[in-house]
């Protein structure tokens, strides 16, 4: 049984980005600079059916060229995603997750075509399976629009997770033993 449920992140972009191309004068090494935004706010709590947890560190980085503001690599969203199964009689099996930007009208925004979607797999082995009380933390290194660095255009985050949960349960088996011959 696959269970799809969604959680909504709340994040602002605060700052405007500013672009702009002009030529390096030859023999110099154009100098580049990470560029980041702040991410508000930085760290929020989630919780999507029995899988709670905490999206920390949030940030929004992107290289430039300094003196030009040319990209040389597009916005990355970067953070810790630690998830626990907060369920007394179900294992979870953490099959992966997307997420999407909403712009402020509510609608998904778009990356560009050469980007990936942003997707994040429990690759590490062990980590895709909770018992409960378990937790498992989880790098988040995704493409970003560069539309939602703009001022006002990004509303919220949504993650959604994929998992599927399954009975647990912890038996007792008593057995009488003899040692030696006693």
């Amino acid at each position: 049984m696959w269970k799809w449920v969604g959680v909504t992140i709340v994040a602002t972009a605060v700052a405007v980005m500013t672009l702009g191309c002009s030529q390096q004068p030859s023999g110099t090494a154009a100098v580049i600079e990470d560029k980041t935004y702040t991410v508000t706010p930085a760290s929020v709590k989630v919780k999507a059916g029995i899988v709670t947890g905490d999206v920390t560190e949030m940030k929004v980085t992107e290289r430039v060229e300094k003196g030009s503001g040319r990209v040389v690599s597009p916005a990355k969203l970067t953070g810790t995603l630690k998830l626990k199964n907060s369920s007394k009689d179900q294992a979870v099996r953490l099959v992966g997750g997307k997420i999407q930007y909403i712009d402020a009208q509510g609608q998904p925004m778009k990356l560009e075509e050469t980007r990936t979607e942003p997707t994040i797999k429990f690759a590490t082995y062990g980590a895709e399976r909770l018992d409960p009380g378990q937790d498992a933390t989880q790098s988040l290194d995704v493409d970003f629009p560069a539309e939602a660095l703009k001022a006002k255009k990004l509303r919220e985050i949504r993650l959604e997770l994929t998992y599927i949960p399954s009975p647990y349960k912890e038996e007792t088996v008593t057995f009488t033993v003899v040692i030696g011959g006693q």
